[in-house]
């Protein structure tokens, strides 16, 4: 029988795997799954106890038209309850808790901003239609600050739009570009965020959670602690994996790649199996600190997700496996840091939404506009943990500039404790009550220097296609795939690399939907246009 080795076990390895056994006819025994951490989950990650914080390094949203991430989704049973859906609890999550964000954008002295505007020119306006209308052939190479004045980035629509996506002005004007064609049906919920979803849990407990249980089910193997390093290639012109070179680098393996911790090995693949790797990693080299502590920037240990692109990469120049040094060789345009915040005191959620007039769970991202840091944060609904206790309330922040030095602590973010992140936090505020507030929270930050390296700079190419030209057995998924019309940073997009890699090597009728373009229909236009022309 066939075996499928799936290198990374993010969400779209997971995915894969499903496709594979859903749609594929594979057994779940002839699957391995090869994970180089110590968890599976990759970048939807999650964990964390009352006492000593809990963690995530970020949080993903969805919308309506994630028609990949549901289908998959659609076929496996919460945890909850086997009868539901992931899918199906996601949609009843929504419209139990829909976002109705009321403090979308707070001023430099703690006022709500009327977000509804989105304060453009004219100028901003031709500007932004003209980058919508430009083919992405002509964008190779720019900048979004290439396109637009710098007055842009000013406006209300810019403080929003990079806040939600993490976009910043030095970044691809390909992705901005595609950003803005891919969700221009939201543009008119752009101030409420209501056409935002999101998972019941935090997405390791609500997406991972439920997929590994299933795949375990079915008999999926997952290696964890085990690094592939590289993959042995037939001679020739094409595309062939004839081997999978292999370390353990931790926890020991089962019998199926035999070897302990410390020793590595090559397993061969057969003429009929397949290779699917997640090539690069946005949350590779995180670290994190504490309420009293300083997370580091690391840059110095090599991930295995990069290596291995830049292995295969460099033996096989012009075979169309993409550039890694266009997404790694930059860490000061991709790094930002996260924060989150575990308390037992229900202050501070009781001021905030006193403050922002919406409920916990249901008002949204609340961005600081004015903050040298660009400082935002989020009060989920709890329990944000499957396992929280019911005393216990978390919440997350982030910011796009944390090399900055910081309005009230002087210093850079990236300088800072949990303890004086949260301070400047709640400095923007209109709270008196910051020391009971800091003394009764632990504070997690996270450092992520490739956090947003697919939003860097590139040219056609410099992503792998999915599958290769001439490829026979592999193929690329996750984020650094090059799937076209799609946005990264989004689950939707590793959801679809992984649906598309299965049906192409496997030569399946049933393919991924079409990514929906809402531009194409005139009423969303009209109504995006109506959106621009706020005042």
């Amino acid at each position: 029988m066939a075996k499928a080795y799936l290198v990374g076990s993010g969400i779209a390895s997971l995915a894969a795997a499903a496709f594979l056994i859903r749609d594929g006819g594979f057994a779940g025994r002839d699957i391995v799954i090869l994970e180089e951490q110590d968890r599976e989950g990759g970048s939807l990650d999650a964990a964390g106890s009352p006492e000593t914080g809990y963690t995530m390094r970020g949080g993903r949203m969805f919308e309506i038209h994630f028609d990949c991430t549901y289908d998959l989704l659609s076929s496996i049973p919460s945890l909850d309850d086997p009868d539901t859906s992931v899918t199906q609890d996601t949609f009843a999550f929504h419209e139990d808790f829909a976002w109705e964000d009321r403090a979308r954008l707070v001023d430099g002295h703690g006022n709500i901003i009327d977000a509804h505007s989105m304060t453009f020119t004219e100028r901003d306006r031709l500007e932004l239609v003209k980058c919508v209308a430009t083919p992405e052939a002509l964008l190779d190479g720019k900048r979004i600050s290439d396109l637009f004045h710098e007055d842009f980035f000013t406006t209300n629509f810019w403080a929003m739009w990079c806040t939600t996506f993490a976009f910043e002005p030095w970044h691809s004007a390909i992705e901005f570009r595609r950003y803005l064609n891919r969700f221009v049906h939201l543009f008119k919920t752009f101030d409420t965020m209501s056409g935002i979803y999101r998972t019941r849990f935090n997405q390791f407990d609500s997406i991972v959670r439920p997929l590994l249980a299933w795949l375990t089910a079915q008999g999926v193997t997952v290696e964890l602690g085990t690094r592939v390093t590289d993959l042995r290639l037939a001679d020739g012109a094409g595309l062939t994996v004839e081997a999978l070179v292999w370390e353990r680098i931790g926890k020991t393996g089962t019998t199926e790649l035999r070897g302990g911790s410390g020793e590595s090995g090559e397993t061969a693949v057969g003429p009929d199996d397949l290779v699917l790797v997640t090539n690069g990693s946005m949350t590779a080299n995180s670290t994190l600190g504490s309420t009293d502590t300083v997370p580091a920037l690391d840059t110095a240990s090599a991930s295995g997700a990069w290596q291995l692109w830049e292995t295969l990469a460099a033996k096989r120049p012009g075979a169309g496996l993409g550039d890694p040094k266009v997404f790694n060789s930059s860490v000061k345009d991709s790094t930002w840091e996260s924060f989150t915040v575990t308390t037992k005191d229900p202050l501070f959620f009781k001021l905030m939404e006193e403050f922002s007039g919406s409920e916990a769970g249901k008002g949204g991202l609340i961005t600081f506009k004015q903050s040298s840091w660009l400082l935002t944060i989020v009060l989920n609904h709890q329990p944000h943990f499957r396992e929280q206790p019911e005393d216990t309330f978390v919440w997350w922040g982030y910011a796009l500039f944390p090399d900055r030095q910081g309005d009230f602590v002087g210093k850079p973010m990236s300088a800072c404790t949990g303890r004086e992140i949260l301070e400047e936090v709640l400095r923007h505020l209109p709270f008196a009550e910051r020391e009971r507030i800091l003394d009764g929270s632990v504070v997690i930050p996270a450092m992520m220097p490739y956090i947003t390296s697919q939003f860097l700079v590139r040219k056609a190419g410099d992503r792998p296609q999915v599958v290769p030209a001439g490829s026979t057995n592999l193929a690329f998924i996750g984020q650094y795939a090059e799937v076209p019309d799609d946005v990264v940073f989004t689950v939707e997009y590793s959801v679809r690399t992984a649906w598309t890699a299965v049906s192409r090597l496997l030569r399946l009728d049933k393919r991924p939907p079409a990514v929906y373009k809402g531009g194409h229909d005139p009423r969303v236009l009209v109504e995006a246009l109506e959106t621009l022309h706020r005042r």
